[in-house]
């Protein structure tokens, strides 16, 4: 009988890639980014070491979303206050950190837990098209729509 192998982070082949989020749906965009960061595409995954590459998403002030959801869907946060609940739309996140929408789209679809802040920090959104990670030499990931 054949044990399962478990890859650690240094065992990992970690690579670039980079995503164009113009004329994109948010969520299918980022169900595809949260699979590659968490490792979920590579027959080495494993569930509680961070195995997943890094990802480059240009162009997040364009991403789309489907229906109503640009100005009837409300994202909530509370300041710690009395009284501090505060509330915004997509369409104000967009216009003030585009970044952000797609950030919070991923990081909601990470683990909850100090591994998923370890794969959060290998996110890097970009507004406009351009990104200082030439050197990485990134590759080009195909999001279906």
């Amino acid at each position: 009988m054949k044990k399962t192998e478990y890859f650690t982070r240094d065992e990992a082949n970690q690579v670039w890639h980079v995503v164009d989020a113009k004329d994109k749906v948010l969520g299918r965009l980022a169900t595809k980014v949260a699979e590659v960061l968490r490792g979920k595409h590579k027959p080495t995954f494993t569930p509680n070491a961070d195995v997943g590459d890094f990802v480059i998403v240009v162009n997040a002030d364009k991403v789309k979303l489907t229906g109503r959801k640009m100005t009837e869907k409300v994202y909530y946060r509370h300041t710690g206050y009395m009284g501090g609940l505060k509330s915004t739309t997509p369409e104000k996140v967009l216009k003030q950190h585009p970044e952000r929408l797609i950030e919070w789209a991923v990081k909601g679809m990470l683990p909850k837990s100090r591994l998923g802040d370890r794969l959060f920090t290998k996110l890097k959104v970009y507004a406009g098209p351009d990104h200082p990670h030439q050197a990485q030499q990134p590759k080009a990931l195909a999001v279906n729509e």
